[in-house]
C-alpha cells in the first residue's frame, strides 16, 4: 500500500479536512502519478452532500486530475516515467459489453468505476479516493496523455468539464451552418462555447445574467440573449438547432425548447439535484428532441485532449490552494468564478 494524504469530507455534508489514507499498490498494469493539479467540479459539492445519492465516506473528491508519471507497473507500455498525464471521471470499467467495446466505457452496462465515490470493483473492491490529494494509482487504460504546450491549471477542468461538452457536440456533429445555443456560462458553458465556436458553429450564450456578455463575447460567442429580458428571449424563439443545456440548478427545460427550431435537440449535460417536468407538447409540437449525454469514452476523451494541444484550448481558470476549497465552494454556488476552480496540490 501507498500513504498518501489528501482533503476528505469524513460525513455527508461536512467541512473537508485533511486526511491521511492508502492507496493500493502499484500493479503490474496500473500507474502512478503524483498529482498537481485538480479542478473542482459542482458535481464533487453535489456527492459531498449526498444529493444524488448516498455516498461513501471518508470522501475524496475530484476528477479533473493531472501530473507526471512516477511509477509504472511491469506490464504498462504507454506510459513511462516523467510522462505528463491526467484521469477523468473514471478509473476501470468492466471492458466486455457492448458499450466498453464500442469506446464509450462510460456507458457501460454493468457500471464503470467513478474516480472517487465508488468502488473498485473489477480490482480490489476497496472505495475510491479522488483528485484532492497527492498521488493516485489508476490501470494505464485509464490514463491519458496530456499535451505538453498547454498550461497544466487549464488543462485540468477538461478532463470533465471539456469532455462533458466535447462529446454531445461531436455526437450530434455540431458545426459549420448550425445554429447552437449554450444555456448558462459557467465550468461546463464557457468551454461549450469555446468548443461551439473552434466547431465552425454559429454561437449564442443564453444567460440570466446580463454581467456576462463581455466574457461571452471574448470567449468567441457570436450572440448573447438575457433569458429574464422576456423581449430578448421571445427574439430568439423557433432559431436554434440545438441547445447545450449545462446549468445545475433546476430551471424549466420545456420554456427554452421553445427556441428550437424544428427537429431542434436540447441535449442536457448538467444536472439539478430536482427532476424537471417535459409536457409532451414541448416536444411533439415540431418534432423536438430531448436529450442527454455523460461525459466521453477514453478514446474520445484522448482525442479531446489532443485536439486541445493543437488549437491551444484550456479552461478559464482560477488557481486556488488547498485550504481554500470550502469558500471555493460557497462561492462556486453563488456562480462567483471565472470559470473553474483549480487546486494547486503542492499546497496541500
Amino acid at each position: 500500500m501507498i500513504a498518501t494524504k489528501g482533503y476528505a469530507a469524513m460525513n455527508a455534508g461536512e467541512q473537508l479536512t485533511e486526511w491521511n489514507f492508502e492507496r493500493r499498490a502499484v500493479g503490474p498494469n496500473d500507474v502512478q502519478f503524483d498529482i498537481q493539479y485538480c479542478g473542482v467540479c459542482h458535481s464533487d459539492l453535489h456527492q459531498i452532500r449526498n444529493d444524488w445519492f448516498p455516498g461513501i465516506f471518508p470522501m475524496v473528491p475530484g476528477h479533473e486530475i493531472v501530473g507526471r508519471v512516477i511509477a509504472v507497473g511491469e506490464n504498462v507500455s504507454k506510459f513511462k516515467l516523467g510522462d505528463l498525464v491526467g484521469t477523468g471521471c473514471m478509473v476501470d470499467s468492466c471492458g466486455d459489453c457492448s458499450s466498453c467495446k464500442h469506446g464509450e466505457e462510460q456507458y457501460c452496462e454493468n457500471g464503470s468505476v467513478s474516480t472517487y465515490n465508488g468502488l473498485n470493483k473489477y480490482t480490489d473492491g476497496m472505495p475510491t479516493y479522488g483528485g484532492y490529494s497527492k498521488t493516485i494509482v489508476v490501470k494505464e487504460d485509464f490514463v491519458l496523455n496530456v499535451p505538453e504546450n498547454l498550461p497544466l491549471s487549464g488543462v485540468a477542468p477538461l478532463l470533465c468539464a471539456g469532455i462533458t461538452t466535447y462529446s454531445p457536440l461531436r455526437h450530434w456533429k455540431v458545426g459549420k451552418g448550425h445554429k447552437l445555443a449554450v444555456l448558462g456560462l459557467g465550468g461546463l458553458g464557457h468551454m461549450a462555447v469555446k468548443f461551439g465556436v473552434a466547431f465552425g458553429a454559429e454561437v449564442t450564450v443564453l444567460s440570466t445574467s446580463e454581467n456576462k456578455r463581455e466574457d461571452a463575447m471574448k470567449l468567441g460567442a457570436h450572440q448573447f440573449v438575457v433569458t429574464k429580458d422576456e423581449a430578448q428571449f421571445n427574439a430568439v424563439k423557433d432559431s436554434f438547432d440545438f441547445i447545450l443545456d449545462t446549468v445545475s440548478a433546476p430551471h424549466d427545460i420545456a420554456a427554452y425548447m421553445g427556441l428550437l427550431k424544428t427537429n431542434g435537440v436540447h441535449i442536457c449535460v448538467g444536472v439539478p439535484s430536482e427532476p424537471s417536468v417535459i409536457p409532451a407538447f414541448a416536444l411533439i409540437g415540431n418534432r423536438k428532441s430531448l436529450a442527454g449525454s455523460m461525459i466521453g469514452g477514453i478514446e474520445e476523451t484522448q482525442e479531446m485532449l489532443d485536439f486541445c494541444g493543437e488549437n491551444n484550448i484550456v479552461s478559464e481558470v482560477e488557481v486556488i490552494d488547498m485550504a481554500y476549497i470550502d469558500k471555493a465552494y460557497e462561492r462556486m454556488e453563488k456562480n462567483d468564478v471565472k470559470y473553474r476552480f483549480v487546486i494547486d496540490m503542492a499546497t496541500l
